[in-house]
């Protein structure tokens, strides 16, 4: 192999190394929190409504190379999990993922779309944290739709048949109130007929 194909070969491996990880890269937001690096991010990307996922991140520390996983933090954090603009969080047990050093998840089901925030508190040695990570461009994805994924037949999400469980409620309530107006009205009207039939008379 010549020395020109070799360096051409080269290129192209390292080309296919960046954007295998490129992609993951830019679906994760990088932020120094002291001397640490911090990478946060779904567990699994894209996301979707419904599926199981993971508010992620991956704690590091970039003053050795290469960068040191800060490892056994599962205890030392907590995540709160925002959707929108709701006020009522999703908080739970934080694990290390399995195989991933330096790498921490709080497991969720997304039933929602669109945009999350991340609230990551904690301490890491002497250094104690507070730090929102919000989903959008340029820092991780928001949840999307599964929907257009869906084939042949499209399935309701979690959201949805609430929502249809919700407008049957409705339903049935209008239909005990008025199965209830009827009663009464078919043992009122006997009795006020019998009482003006006796006056009559």
């Amino acid at each position: 192999m010549s020395r020109l194909s070799a360096v051409t070969m080269a290129f192209a491996v390292m080309a296919s190394v960046t954007l295998s990880f490129g992609g993951q890269a830019l679906a994760h937001e990088r932020r120094n929190v002291g001397p640490y690096q911090f990478v946060v991010g779904w567990l699994n990307e894209p996301a979707f409504q419904g599926q199981p996922n993971g508010a992620s991140v991956r704690i590091t520390d970039p003053r050795v190379t290469p960068a040191k996983a800060m490892e056994s933090l599962e205890k030392a954090l907590s995540i709160e999990v925002r959707s929108g603009g709701l006020s009522q969080t999703f908080t739970g047990t934080v694990r290390a993922v399995f195989g991933q050093p330096g790498l921490y998840s709080l497991d969720l089901i997304p039933t929602a779309g669109g945009a999350y925030t991340f609230q990551i508190k904690g301490k890491i040695e002497t250094l104690e944290f507070d730090e929102k990570f919000e989903s959008g461009p340029g820092r991780f994805n928001d949840v999307e739709a599964q929907s257009g994924l869906q084939y042949p037949a499209k399935a309701p999400v979690a959201a949805d048949l609430t929502e249809r469980l919700d407008a049957i409620d409705r339903q049935l309530g209008s239909i005990q109130a008025i199965a209830i107006v009827a009663i009464v009205l078919a043992i009122v009207l006997p009795i006020g007929s019998a009482v003006m039939a006796r006056r009559r008379t």
